[in-house]
């Protein structure tokens, strides 16, 4: 595979590639992959907040035009206009052997100027985002919207569907080839902390990774952690991360008695996750029943890189993510009993924590690296 030089392209304003957010580690990591990997990446964006990330020092990058405060219909309309000067600006900094780029709602600029370019475009699909703007925020132009997506999958040399249920989603559109490749880790920084923390208390902590929206599940964590702690009174809950949910979840804290108990943490810095993770026994993913699960969840991958056990719920392909009775514990979705039991059970012992954390660490080093990610799709480009 010979040294190739890379148009990274996001152009959903939504995502501040230098942020912290799951989106936008997972910008960074990808491209930290190529960078090692000994490719050379610019990276095209329309929202970058923050400081750069460690590794990304040197990287050439290029701001896209970002949307105007305002409607969400006005936003909608400047992205779909900024699509010709993102090719402009694709052609003036070129020229590139690949161009990979995140499927946006309003943007097929990259996968439009592969084409022409006659140039391989992958085009990576984390969502199906119509759906989902249309469930979750508000579509307008949904005829546009259409389009956009119809002529990204059309035009791409290969989709990357980052779970079964994306796949899924994308096969009903013309498509040339899909290819599922789940989300990563860098697991290197994840042991390192493990294996340099100290404990200083018979607490059994259990904690949560993620964005506090409400497809997460917290209600139910707080009411299995309810009885968990009923039974276990060492039980400890810490909650890492933010968002729309924070005010609830700390009402239900409180009506329950658990404030003393349980530790909001907020966001933190994506480089601060290893060590957050490493004072942790045990790990969550609380998700409820969805008709259409589709997530590849990042905060899954990094558990198990953290050496930690994993219980999360039995939803869409978690199966295949979490190994039950190996690496972590599978219930049945939205039964708060069965979640506190299989909470219980692994923090009354140690022993099982510990085998399951080594399970799920050496697994995720071997079949979920950031690398080995970066390399199946790079060999899409070369097929």
């Amino acid at each position: 595979m010979t040294n190739k030089r890379i148009a990274y392209i996001c152009a959903d304003s939504g995502i501040p590639v230098y942020g912290n957010k799951g989106a936008s580690i997972h910008v960074q990591a990808i491209t930290r992959a190529y960078l090692r990997a000994g490719h050379r990446v610019t990276l095209f964006a329309s929202r970058y907040d923050g400081p750069t990330p460690p590794g990304l020092e040197h990287i050439r990058t290029v701001p896209l035009p970002a949307p105007p405060k305002g409607s969400t219909l006005e936003r909608a309309e400047a992205a779909l206009a900024a699509r010709a000067e993102t090719q402009r600006l694709l052609a003036a900094h070129g020229p590139y052997d690949l161009f990979y780029e995140r499927y946006s709602l309003w943007s097929d600029a990259g996968m439009t100027y592969a084409a022409a370019t006659h140039t391989p475009g992958i085009l990576e699909a984390n969502a199906p985002l119509i759906e989902e703007q249309r469930t979750h925020r508000e579509l307008v132009l949904p005829e546009q919207a259409a389009a956009i997506a119809a002529n990204n999958f059309a035009l791409a040399k290969s989709i990357i569907a980052v779970s079964p249920g994306v796949a899924a989603y994308l096969a009903q559109w013309p498509h040339q080839h899909i290819a599922t490749i789940a989300n990563g880790v860098d697991p290197a920084p994840f042991a390192a902390a493990r294996e340099s923390a100290t404990r200083h208390d018979d607490h059994i902590h259990i904690g949560f990774l993620g964005t506090l929206k409400p497809w997460h599940g917290l209600p139910l964590l707080v009411d299995s952690f309810a009885r968990v702690h009923a039974a276990e009174p060492r039980a400890r809950l810490h909650i890492i991360g933010d968002g729309p949910g924070r005010a609830d979840l700390e009402q239900d804290l409180a009506a329950r008695g658990l404030s003393a108990c349980a530790t909001l943490h907020g966001a933190i810095a994506a480089s601060d996750v290893p060590a957050h993770l490493a004072a942790l026994d045990i790990a969550t993913a609380p998700y409820p029943q969805q008709e259409n699960f589709y997530f590849s969840p990042l905060k899954i991958y990094e558990y198990l890189a953290a050496g930690l056990p994993v219980v999360t719920t039995r939803v869409g392909h978690l199966h295949e993510v979490v190994h039950h009775g190996e690496d972590g514990l599978l219930v049945p979705p939205d039964d708060p009993a069965a979640f506190a039991q299989a909470l219980l059970e692994l923090a009354r012992d140690p022993a099982r924590r510990s085998r399951m954390g080594q399970n799920g660490q050496t697994r995720v080093a071997r079949e979920h690296s950031w690398d080995a990610v970066a390399q199946q799709i790079l060999a899409l480009a070369d097929a």
